[in-house]
């Protein structure tokens, strides 16, 4: 997705709305997958220094900042694609169909915004608990430290979390206004057609069931991810294991789909395995 989307904004003065938001995406994917591997890496064979010293705390606060930026943009996704085919007559649905390309980088730059002020809290709270870790224990009320959090600090924490429902929240209703949509004009063509297949009435159906697979990969890894940020298991325990299993397994099951519903982004696949078979014939 990254390559093809890359590949069609070489060369243009003006880049496609829909191919910013895909490079934005799927590099932030990428970028998370490979953040998890260090992570991963770092506490199997350095787990003494990883959590003595500030790598837990750059780690934790870059996994934050990946996994928010990611929310976004799949947010911002199933908006571009319900201002872009569903066949609303409101007027300001008809005012954002017109201006959408104007405001897609907007767009963006606000997720990196608000990705980086909701990691804020976070990396001040690992920072924090890091440093009562690690003070000297003959320090006054020590102890006291360890174990007790600054109430404002949760308060501020508790906000900025409960700010990745907006994400969600642009996620969900535009995907179910263009299943809405789709689903209407699904229909008065099937009371129209004829007894021959209709490809219109097949891409329709495809892209409904596109949108719906979109729509439930998406709500899963947020459900999974809201989990894992409250720390609602213990740290070994199956719960979490299976939580971090589905949330590894998701962004790889949403690309499949957008490689799956966009035939852009199977000719790229295609070529490079026609190039491979011509050389080794």
């Amino acid at each position: 997705i990254l390559a093809a989307s890359s590949m069609s904004c070489m060369g243009s003065k003006t880049w496609p709305p829909f191919d910013m938001i895909m490079i934005s995406l799927s590099s932030s994917k990428i970028t998370l997958q490979c953040w998890i591997i260090l992570d991963l890496f770092l506490t199997i064979f350095c787990e003494h220094s990883y959590f003595e010293e500030k790598i837990f705390g750059y780690i934790r606060t870059g996994y934050m900042f990946l996994n928010y930026s990611s929310l976004w943009f799949g947010a911002w996704l199933s908006v571009f694609y319900c201002i872009k085919v569903a066949s609303f007559t409101q007027s300001f649905f008809i005012w954002l169909k017109l201006r959408i390309t104007r405001l897609v980088p907007w767009m963006l730059l606000t997720s990196w915004l608000c990705s980086f002020t909701v990691t804020i809290p976070f990396a001040w709270d690992v920072y924090s608990m890091h440093k009562n870790i690690t003070a000297p224990s003959s320090m006054t009320n020590s102890s006291a430290r360890r174990t007790t959090r600054n109430d404002s600090l949760d308060l501020l924490i508790l906000l900025c979390n409960a700010g990745i429902v907006l994400p969600l929240i642009l996620s969900v209703v535009p995907s179910v206004l263009l299943i809405w949509s789709l689903w209407m004009h699904t229909r008065r063509m099937q009371n129209h057609a004829s007894g021959f297949r209709d490809p219109s009435l097949e891409a329709h159906i495809k892209a409904i069931k596109s949108v719906c697979s979109l729509l439930i990969f998406y709500v899963t890894y947020f459900i999974t991810f809201t989990l894992l940020l409250y720390n609602l298991f213990l740290r070994f325990s199956t719960p979490k294991s299976i939580c971090i299993a589905v949330m590894a397994a998701c962004p790889t099951a949403h690309t499949f789909v957008l490689i799956w519903s966009n035939p852009k982004f199977q000719e790229l696949p295609a070529r490079i395995w026609h190039h491979t078979n011509c050389h080794v014939r």
